[in-house]
């Protein structure tokens, strides 16, 4: 069951057989023309002085709304990490402590 089992494989029988290519026609390829533009079927957009504005308000909402989270995850992580090393240091304290008064 935890053998493994290794394939046979066939015995080669030396016979080769040749790859037969067919003829084919000769490909014609047709002049490629030259490209038109179109017209779009969509009016085009105009941004006023107010659509601007709101877009720069927007923008900077979301900047500011994503570093406060940045700061705010930066500032999570700093603070779990002092306190593990006070705590370390208290029971590393508290151990040697205990072995040293018996």
């Amino acid at each position: 069951m935890f053998r493994p089992k290794v394939p046979t494989n066939p015995t080669p029988t030396g016979l080769v057989v040749p790859l037969t290519v067919e003829p084919t026609a000769p490909v014609r390829l047709a002049p490629v023309p030259a490209p038109v533009a179109q017209s779009s079927a969509r009016p085009a957009v105009h941004i006023t002085p107010g659509t601007a504005l709101a877009l720069v308000g927007g923008g900077t909402a979301v900047v500011l709304v994503v570093g406060a989270v940045l700061v705010s995850m930066l500032l999570a992580v700093a603070l779990t990490g002092a306190s593990l090393a006070v705590c370390a240091v208290v029971l590393r304290s508290l151990l040697a402590h205990g072995c040293t008064h018996r």
